[in-house]
C-alpha cells in the first residue's frame, strides 16, 4: 500500500488526461511493479499527525527542495506553462503586426486589439464579414474595382461604405432604430 497526504496526487493519478511528467513516471513504475506480480493500492492519509513514512517523505522532500543537486526530472517545465508562453508570445507578435500593418483599416476600426476580438464569441457570417473588412457587396468597394459604375447607396444620401449602411443610410433606420432599442434594453 502506498500512502500520501496529497490528495491531488491521488486525483492526478486517477484522471487519465493528466500528462505530467511525474505522474507519468509514477503510473510507468505502478505498470512495472505490477508486472512483477505486486499489489498496488493507493490511499490517503492525514498530514502531520506522526505517521512515520509520511513524516519521513515530508522531510526528504523538504531536503529535495532545498537541495542545489536537483533531479532533471524536477526541471522540466510543464506543458501548459510552454503552451500558455507560446500563446502568449503569439498574440503580442500577432497585435505588433496588427499594428503595424497598413491594410484593414476597416476591420481595426472594429477591433483594434486582437486580445480583445479573441474574447469574443462572435457567429461569423458573410454579411458580418461584409461590415468588418468592407469587402463584398457594398457599392463602393465593387466600384473601387469598376464592377459598378458608381458607389452611390440607394437611398441618395451618399456613398455606400460600411459607415454609411451601420450608421447613415435612411433606407436602415428602421432597423437601425430597432437594433438600438433592443441593445438598450438588454
Amino acid at each position: 500500500m502506498v500512502s500520501t497526504d496529497s490528495l491531488i496526487t491521488l486525483e492526478s493519478l486517477r484522471n487519465w488526461k493528466n500528462y505530467t511528467y511525474l505522474i507519468e513516471k509514477i503510473r510507468m513504475k505502478v505498470i512495472e511493479m505490477e508486472l512483477q506480480n505486486w499489489e498496488i493500492e493507493f490511499s490517503w492519509i492525514k498530514a502531520h499527525t506522526g505517521h512515520h513514512g509520511n513524516e519521513l517523505a515530508d522531510q526528504l522532500a523538504k531536503e529535495a527542495a532545498t537541495s542545489r543537486d536537483i533531479n532533471e526530472g524536477y526541471k522540466r517545465i510543464p506543458k501548459s506553462t510552454v503552451l500558455s508562453e507560446l500563446n502568449d508570445h503569439s498574440a503580442t507578435k500577432w497585435q505588433s503586426e496588427w499594428d503595424n500593418t497598413t491594410k484593414g483599416a476597416i476591420t481595426k476600426s472594429f477591433f483594434p486589439k486582437t486580445a480583445d476580438r479573441l474574447k469574443m464569441k462572435i457567429n461569423v457570417t458573410p454579411n458580418l464579414t461584409t461590415m468588418v473588412t468592407g469587402h463584398g457587396n457594398i457599392k463602393s468597394y465593387l466600384h473601387k474595382y469598376k464592377i459598378l459604375g458608381s458607389p452611390m447607396c440607394s437611398c441618395k444620401s451618399g456613398e455606400q461604405t460600411v459607415d454609411h449602411i451601420l450608421f447613415g443610410c435612411k433606407l436602415l433606420e428602421q432597423e437601425r432604430d430597432s437594433l438600438k432599442a433592443a441593445v438598450l434594453q438588454s
